[in-house]
């Protein structure tokens, strides 16, 4: 005879995200009924910093039979299958938080799902790359990846082309798992690109979410993440480098719903060139059962020229006092004149010395990433990124 055996510490947890839930100050109620999520008008919270009418018409949510090019590397033991919209659903990531994320969820018509299996090691990355061939396609796009309890996995979805593309991306990370999940946002300079990324942490897993935001005329993601139980611990990196004209946005919110869980937020971004726009939102929520957690928000604009406008916006909402450490810093400059003046000091151009603050600058997230390759791309990318366009005039 067999009794089941419960876990009072995940109960609570399920008890917070569903009969008591504190709805954040900063975040509607998430769901994924479309009508529950008017129509912004710019005003809103969320949207006040978004330039809506370069969205092309996706807050308008006309379905599109469009699709966006697939290529896939997948070690052994990993599947990428369709699944139906209700399918994905079902797997229990929380819902879409905006109008963007329900309208992709709704016209994608199903998802697919990359499915990484129990205690696997994988002997390489997962490599998904999606590339747009055209501006005037609309495409509606639903991804879930899941990875079993106690795996360790590297997942890479690169994007690359042209288009005006909404996504739903829903990331399940068992118990015990460890993850490297990368978004690379490489797109043409004419792409629209507006994704919600949602992800749950299982009980003592560790996650690691690098977004690197180097191309498109707009681009505007959202990453949200909550635990599945105590022990769970969420990094999330992110580099972005603006031009002339291009507006990038990173919202982040991060639900401590469970006890003992920890998460640490580090982005860093440059601007350079007329109207070039950069916003970053970091939002925390701790609520009354996240007792003995930890967490750190960190957002630093370079800004390289005149003309440039960076806006970083970090939150705490705090429901308990018991907790180990809460904090954030945030700032907006030019170059350390300090810096500067010691490397001119040494001989060097000053051209080339911006150049070496900015790469000691973004240098540090670059190397946490574990794809060598793609360390080694991004590096050059920033240096092209210099050479191209405005510090190239002070050679």
């Amino acid at each position: 005879m067999t009794s089941a055996v419960t876990d009072p510490t995940r109960e609570s947890v399920a008890a917070s995200l569903e009969q008591d839930h504190v709805e954040s100050h900063l975040h509607p109620e998430p769901t994924y009924d479309v009508a529950a999520h008017p129509k912004p008008t710019g005003r809103e919270e969320i949207w006040r910093f978004t330039p809506l009418k370069r969205l092309r018409g996706l807050l308008d949510g006309v379905p599109s039979d469009g699709h966006l090019d697939v290529k896939e590397e997948l070690p052994a033991g990993v599947t990428v299958t369709p699944i139906s919209t209700d399918q994905a659903k079902a797997l229990g990531v929380t819902p879409a938080f905006d109008r963007l994320g329900a309208l992709a969820v709704e016209n994608a018509g199903g998802a697919l799902l990359v499915d990484i299996p129990a205690d696997a090691e994988l002997d390489g990355p997962v490599r998904v790359q999606l590339h747009g061939d055209s501006v005037d396609t609309v495409v509606w796009g639903h991804v879930v990846v899941r990875v079993g309890s106690h795996a360790r996995a590297i997942v890479l979805v690169e994007h690359t082309g042209s288009t005006t593309y909404d996504a739903f991306t829903s990331v399940l990370v068992g118990d015990g798992a460890n993850v490297d999940l990368v978004h690379v946002n490489d797109w043409a300079d004419d792409a629209v690109h507006a994704e919600q990324i949602n992800i749950r942490v299982g009980r003592d897993a560790t996650l690691r979410h690098f977004e690197f935001t180097l191309g498109g005329d707009l681009v505007r993601t959202s990453t949200n993440v909550d635990y599945a139980g105590p022990g769970g611990s969420a990094e999330l990196f992110g580099l972005y480098f603006a031009d002339a004209g291009q507006h990038f946005e990173h919202r982040l919110f991060v639900d401590h719903n469970a006890p003992r869980t920890k998460s640490n937020v580090v982005y860093k971004g440059a601007l350079q060139g007329q109207d070039a726009h950069t916003v970053w939102i970091g939002n925390v929520l701790i609520r009354k059962v996240a007792e003995g957690i930890e967490t750190y928000e960190e957002n630093r604009n370079l800004v390289l020229t005149d003309g440039c406008q960076a806006d970083s916006v970090p939150n705490l909402e705090i429901e308990t006092g018991e907790i180990e450490g809460a904090g954030h810093a945030s700032a907006v400059g030019r170059f350390d004149d300090e810096q500067l003046f010691y490397l001119r000091s040494r001989g060097i151009a000053e051209s080339e010395a911006r150049k070496l603050v900015v790469r000691g600058f973004f240098d540090d997230l670059i190397r946490r990433v574990t794809v060598p390759e793609l360390a080694e791309k991004l590096s050059g990318q920033v240096e092209e990124e210099l050479k191209r366009h405005v510090l190239a005039g002070l050679d």
